[in-house]
């Protein structure tokens, strides 16, 4: 009994932001601002969509589906960090660990899929406008959001559970804000290759698969714009598809950096900043880039929310 308390620990001890006093009450300011900004943007773009008739093309239904895997995304995450950097106790259950390691995999793998979905959408209707209306539809667009969550919730409880089966017996103290994998595998004194497989298995099959798609897409999409021969046109479609490319290079190249490196290279405080630009600063910069920039998007702001 004695051994297996001390290779299965019931609590596990998260970081906060800091231990300096003052920077704590920066960072939980800092913290708390960019998840009011994630909540209020995302859910004003659904609201958006919900009340204005004319913008229930694919393209707005995959945003404000996006939108909502942002809210829950940071709504796993961001809460949880903000507690820990301003409560003396930072204990997580070992079920409250495994269930916020759960969600916030299978988002983060979910929006992946969605953002390779929109980029897609976005080829189709630009370099294939004629056939736009056949190649996406709402059945297809339902289909396809409804399996990619499908797999990638599948796909993370399959994960959870091989991480949680391992043996915890380095420490309970996890150097992190939250629980995920990789932090997980350096508290174990059993050998983690098969976990660290699996993941890499997934990872270049979810985020891999995705990224590529994207990347296609665009290049596709940029190769059209080559060829419109107004100069206004091509620089605002350009500084669109930069913009979007931005967020989208920021959010796979997190990813990957943090689930498909090996293990040896692993760094606990490069981590954390990493961790950080995809769990809080891409679902923040996701509204603004995709929905509020967009002219029937902004428009419908000026006639329905701010006319009075």
């Amino acid at each position: 009994m004695e051994v297996s308390n001390k290779t299965s620990p019931s609590i596990f001890i998260l970081q906060g932001l800091s231990n300096v006093y003052y920077l704590k009450v920066i960072c939980f300011i800092v913290f708390l601002m960019m998840y009011i900004s994630t909540l209020s943007g995302n859910l004003l773009l659904i609201i958006v969509v919900r009340i204005n008739p004319t913008l229930q093309a694919p393209m707005y239904f995959l945003l404000s589906h996006l939108s909502c895997i942002d809210i829950c995304f940071s709504s796993t995450i961001v809460p949880k960090i903000l507690a820990n950097t301003i409560a003396k106790d930072r204990s997580i259950s070992l079920l409250g660990c495994a269930a916020h390691m759960y969600f916030s995999s299978a988002l983060a793998a979910t929006e992946c899929i969605i953002l390779s979905i929109m980029a897609y959408d976005r080829f189709a209707a630009i370099c294939r406008p004629l056939h736009y209306s056949s190649i996406m539809n709402k059945t297809l667009c339902n289909v396809l959001v409804s399996g990619s969550s499908t797999v990638c919730f599948s796909n993370s409880a399959i994960h959870v559970f091989l991480t949680f089966q391992l043996p915890f017996c380095r420490s309970h103290q996890v150097n992190h804000f939250f629980c995920e994998m990789p932090p997980f595998f350096l508290l174990s004194c059993k050998d983690t290759w098969l976990n660290e497989i699996a993941m890499y298995i997934s990872a270049g099959i979810i985020a891999m698969c995705s990224f590529f798609l994207t990347l296609i897409s665009y290049i596709h999409i940029i190769s059209t714009i080559l060829k419109i021969h107004s100069l206004h046109g091509r620089h605002k479609a350009f500084s669109t598809c930069a913009s979007h490319l931005t967020v989208v290079a920021l959010y796979y190249g997190t990813i990957m950096f943090m689930y498909l490196r090996p293990r040896s290279t692993y760094s606990p405080e490069t981590d954390k900043i990493v961790s950080i630009l995809y769990t809080t600063v891409t679902p923040m910069l996701n509204p603004i880039i995709y929905s509020i920039r967009n002219a029937d998007v902004k428009e419908t702001i000026k006639k329905k929310l701010l006319r009075k």
